[in-house]
C-alpha cells in the first residue's frame, strides 16, 4: 500500500476504548502537523510572489508572516483535537454501535485543513488580477 493511501485511508482503531482512540488520533498528529506546515509553506512563498507583482506591489511584514503562521497553526491543532472527542462523544451516544470515525475525520479534516490553507493563494491570484485590471482601466 502506498504511504498516501495509508495516510488517507488509516485502520480505526480496534481496541475502541477511550485511551486508545486517543492514542490513535494523536499518533496522527505529526502528519497532520507535516501536511498543514508544508501547504502553509508553499502560500506563503506563492502569495508573497504574487502580492509583490506589480502593479501596486506591496510586502507583508515577516513578523506579520510569522505571528499569523504560529495562530493558524495553534487553531489548526486545537481544531485536530476536536476530531477524537467527537470520535469519543459518538461512542458515548451511540455506544458500541457508533461507527468508525476516526479515519473518515482525520481524512476530511486533514483534506479541509489543507485546502484551507492553500485557500489564500487562489486569494492572492485574484487580488493581482484585480489590480491588474484596475491599473488598465484607469
Amino acid at each position: 500500500m502506498s504511504s498516501l493511501v495509508e495516510v488517507l485511508y488509516p485502520v480505526p482503531d480496534m481496541r475502541r476504548t477511550p485511551l486508545s482512540t486517543v492514542r490513535w488520533w494523536e499518533s496522527r498528529r505529526l502528519t497532520f502537523n507535516r501536511a498543514v506546515r508544508s501547504a502553509g509553506l508553499v502560500t506563503l512563498a506563492v502569495t508573497s510572489v504574487f502580492f509583490a507583482l506589480p502593479p501596486h506591489s506591496s510586502v507583508m511584514p515577516l513578523s506579520m508572516m510569522l505571528t499569523g503562521s504560529v495562530v493558524y497553526g495553534v487553531m489548526a491543532n486545537a481544531c485536530y483535537t476536536l476530531g477524537w472527542m467527537a470520535e469519543l462523544l459518538a461512542r458515548r451516544v451511540w455506544g458500541r454501535g457508533a461507527p468508525d470515525l476516526g479515519p473518515l475525520l482525520f481524512r476530511q479534516g486533514l483534506i479541509f485543513s489543507v485546502g484551507l490553507t492553500l485557500l489564500p493563494i487562489l486569494l492572492a491570484v485574484m487580488s493581482w488580477v484585480a489590480r491588474i485590471v484596475v491599473a488598465l482601466a484607469s
